[in-house]
């Protein structure tokens, strides 16, 4: 993959400044300056999902992120992204992105994030016993105290609340 270079690189650090300030509106009018020879550039693709993700344009999320982890398979976040963009386009849903994440689970046995929203998944689905599982498994590969924190807050996990600070 070819490296970018200024003024690619300033454009994109621009965009990703506007997205921190939450103004995704503006860093798409950034990314638009970027040389289109780098469109499909991992880098590019982050901050296209980021923006997508935060227009809601969750079809076009969920192809950005699917190209993302084609050009970047060992990118963890690019494959959390594409779940969280399945689950959230028209006609996607709770099981397709549980499948993206159980290949992730495959690739990346150690991330926290992934058994953390393969038990939101599994909450969201019922599967109460599997959701522990998975929880538990995020703790204790991860920050426990701030994925505790996370969790409580996390609608996805409502079911296990009462459960939660006894993990």
């Amino acid at each position: 993959m070819q490296r970018l270079e200024p003024p690619d690189t300033h454009f994109l650090s621009a965009a990703a400044g506007w997205l921190g300030l939450g103004n995704w509106q503006e860093a798409g009018e950034e990314l638009k300056h970027v040389n289109p020879a780098f469109s499909s550039h991992p880098d590019v693709l982050a901050v296209r999902y980021e923006i997508l993700a935060k227009a809601g344009h969750w079809e076009l999320a969920a192809e950005t992120a699917s190209a993302w982890t084609k050009t970047a398979p060992g990118e963890r976040g690019a494959w959390i992204a594409q779940a969280y963009a399945a689950r959230r386009r028209p006609g996607g849903g709770i099981s397709p992105a549980k499948a993206i994440l159980a290949a992730a689970r495959q690739r990346f046995p150690n991330e926290p994030l992934i058994a953390y929203n393969l038990a939101c998944y599994e909450c969201q689905l019922g599967n109460l016993t599997q959701a522990r599982t998975w929880l538990r498994e995020a703790f204790k590969l991860g920050d426990a105290r701030q994925l505790k924190q996370m969790s409580l807050q996390d609608p996805d996990l409502e079911p296990l609340r009462p459960e939660i600070t006894q993990m």
